[in-house]
């Protein structure tokens, strides 16, 4: 096996495909990254089980092939040494025992590569059931959502966010059963049957990445137990979430005591300053005070080893019953930096009951669930 490639096309496909190689992978080959050459087209692999990548790069003058053949080289060594190269393009050649010379103008490496034929196929997915999205509204939903998930996996299933595909709609749904995320999008070309997915956090976390912030059109082919995203070039594969998710519709309120309508730059900001005591304590909890009589909304933290902090935050509306509700300010924090709009609609029930964070605008699908903390 043989080739001489363009660096830097080289290197932007490798750096999409070390998204998909984990420092820790139970399975050795799987620390490496696989590379088969044909007549026609160089294709990159990488995998750690939950999530694989495949990059086809065609023969052009960018890449010129000697001989064909295959080989797995271990990846970060691998990454190091391309990044680091001195040329605009270099050359590769697998000899005896898979040893493998890397040349480019006066600096030569050689590494020792594995088999090829020991790494683990990937899936072959049909596309029958395959349908087309953007890549722009893709990548919304997922930062809109995948924040919610469950880092813990007590629970597997809430590990990953629930997507619902229909003709006209698309909706994600995220909880930790702390707080939850649920948006809704309008599809041109959603699949023809209702289609339900599971897909990990950390497999959306990196399609997210890879897609950027482009538009690219992304094909998504649903399998058995995996899902098959084609962009461009690129076909990303990532493992589903067996299980059924919990049905989330009836935890969201459907009416509100007390509404109060903030500003989304001026309550981050109060939030932040709020929760600097409040993080070095051994209770991270906030308190929100509305008074509908004075009309005043006021935050509050408090660290017991530090001090406190209260600071009256400006809003725009505020109507219904009093109320003083506590809450970890991350959780706002990260909804606040997921929403949509300039302004937001928080609406509460009771002290101990969870509150939403909604857009300003009615045609926006978008509630964020928030369960506030019992602090006596």
């Amino acid at each position: 096996m043989k080739f001489t490639v363009n660096r830097n096309l080289f290197l932007d496909n490798l750096n999409n495909v070390m998204h998909a190689i984990s420092s820790r992978a139970t399975i050795p080959i799987l620390s490496g990254i696989k590379l088969n050459l044909t007549e026609t087209e160089l294709l990159l692999t990488g995998s750690d089980t939950d999530i694989s990548i495949e990059i086809k790069i065609p023969v052009s003058e960018d890449l010129t092939v000697d001989s064909t053949g295959s080989i797995v080289l271990p990846a970060r060594f691998f990454s190091e040494i391309i990044r680091r190269l001195p040329g605009k393009e270099f050359s590769l050649e697998v000899k005896e025992s898979f040893q493998t010379q890397i040349i480019s103008e006066n600096s030569e490496f050689t590494i020792n590569g594995l088999d090829a034929n020991n790494y683990p196929r990937l899936p072959e997915i049909p596309d029958e059931s395959s349908f087309v999205i953007s890549g722009k509204t893709f990548r919304e939903i997922i930062n809109e959502t995948q924040f919610a998930v469950a880092t813990q996996e007590s629970r597997l299933v809430l590990t990953g966010v629930h997507f619902t595909f229909s003709p006209d709609k698309i909706h994600a749904v995220a909880t930790d059963s702390h707080r939850l995320s649920s948006r809704a999008l309008t599809l041109e070309n959603g699949p023809q049957t209702k289609t339900d997915l599971i897909i990990p956090g950390k497999s959306l976390l990196e399609l997210a990445r890879i897609i950027g912030e482009t538009d690219p059109e992304i094909k998504v082919c649903p399998g058995e137990n995996q899902v098959l995203f084609e962009i461009g070039n690129i076909l990303f594969y990532s493992r589903l979430l067996e299980g059924s998710y919990p049905d989330t519709e009836r935890l969201i309120p459907t009416d509100s005591t007390t509404t109060v309508e903030f500003d989304l730059m001026e309550l981050s900001s109060a939030l932040d300053r709020a929760s600097l005591l409040t993080h070095a304590g051994r209770n991270n909890v906030v308190d929100l005070t509305l008074d509908t009589e004075k009309q005043s909304a006021k935050l509050s933290g408090e660290s017991a080893e530090i001090g406190n902090v209260e600071e009256d935050v400006s809003f725009k509306k505020l109507e219904g019953n009093n109320l003083k509700i506590s809450f970890n300010p991350d959780y706002l924090r990260d909804a606040l930096k997921a929403s949509v709009t300039d302004s937001v609609i928080m609406d509460f029930t009771q002290p101990l009951r969870p509150f939403t964070v909604n857009p300003d605008k009615t045609d926006i699908n978008f509630v964020q669930l928030i369960t506030p903390v019992r602090t006596f």
